[in-house]
């Protein structure tokens, strides 16, 4: 087990959410003392702090920003929602290049108010990406689209399956549109495993895989379910068991830890980075 650790702890990338407790500079400073060389940021922070101000904190860090959170929500069936939704992906896209990083990620959005049509729903996910390609190759980032919890289907994510996100993403050419791999979302799919097979693809540029996230499932859910993500171990998923699939599927990327929970945002960041490298040398390498 142990000769994975070095690659593995290189590629290790803590997930801004994760210590929403600490600034910018802290998570820049905290990652740095920690040996965590990668960092995954989200908009509304990063525009508070300056964009141009952020890629350079992290930058002089010795850090690198693996991935930006988020774009998407291009489910409105509105045609001004929908060209206000895709004027902010544009500016996401000008942010992500900003930062550095070649991936952002995006978040489908749920079904428009009184609207039951999943599939047409999925089309307009779809019709968005078409849009954006050709802006986010021009700036050297992929979009990534990641499938989410079916119990977001409503209110967040139509794209629930990593079988659907592959559907929509396959439309376009694999280095403009990948999908995300968070084991939170799709630990309870008995075609995953197969799913990851299938998003490497050949391997090298035609590999869909543009980021893989973890954290565990607990029980039982909190209210409002967004917050409910579990420390690595404390859960229901075999955190190991996606590694080694996304590994043998060719991905050799970042592994970001991205945990949503109040319970951690309580506690001394450096203590929780600490915890979190610990459990993923015990449940991830």
């Amino acid at each position: 087990m142990s000769h994975n650790t070095p690659s593995l702890l290189d590629r290790l990338s803590l997930n801004q959410e994760t210590v929403r407790q600490w600034s910018l500079p802290e998570l820049a400073d905290g990652c740095a003392r920690a040996g965590v060389r990668g960092v995954g940021l989200w908009r509304a922070p990063v525009q508070q702090f300056g964009v141009a101000a952020a890629a350079r904190l992290i930058r002089d860090a010795g850090l690198r920003v693996t991935s930006l959170c988020r774009g998407g929500f291009f489910t409105a069936a509105d045609p001004g929602a929908r060209a206000a939704a895709l004027d902010d992906n544009r500016a996401a896209l000008d942010e992500a290049a900003a930062l550095g990083t070649d991936t952002l990620v995006l978040v489908s959005g749920g079904l428009p108010p009184g609207s039951r049509d999943l599939p047409g729903a999925r089309e307009r996910v779809a019709d968005a990406l078409g849009e954006l390609a050709p802006y986010a190759a021009e700036r050297g980032v992929r979009l990534a689209l990641e499938p989410l919890h079916p119990m977001y289907a409503a209110d967040r994510c139509v794209v629930s399956t990593l079988a659907q996100a592959l559907d929509l993403a396959e439309r376009f050419p694999a280095d403009r549109v990948g999908v995300v791999v968070d084991t939170y979302h799709l630990w309870w799919d008995d075609t995953v495993g197969a799913q990851i097979g299938r998003a490497g693809g050949t391997g090298g540029a035609g590999s869909r895989l543009a980021a893989f996230q973890l954290a565990d499932w607990v029980t039982p859910l909190p209210e409002g379910v967004l917050l409910g993500r579990g420390q690595l171990g404390d859960g229901s998923v075999d955190l190991r068991w996606f590694r080694e699939r996304v590994e043998t599927a060719g991905y050799r990327g970042p592994v970001e830890v991205e945990i949503f929970n109040p319970a951690l945002w309580a506690r001394d960041g450096a203590e929780v980075l600490a915890e979190i490298v610990q459990r993923v040398r015990t449940h991830v390498v």
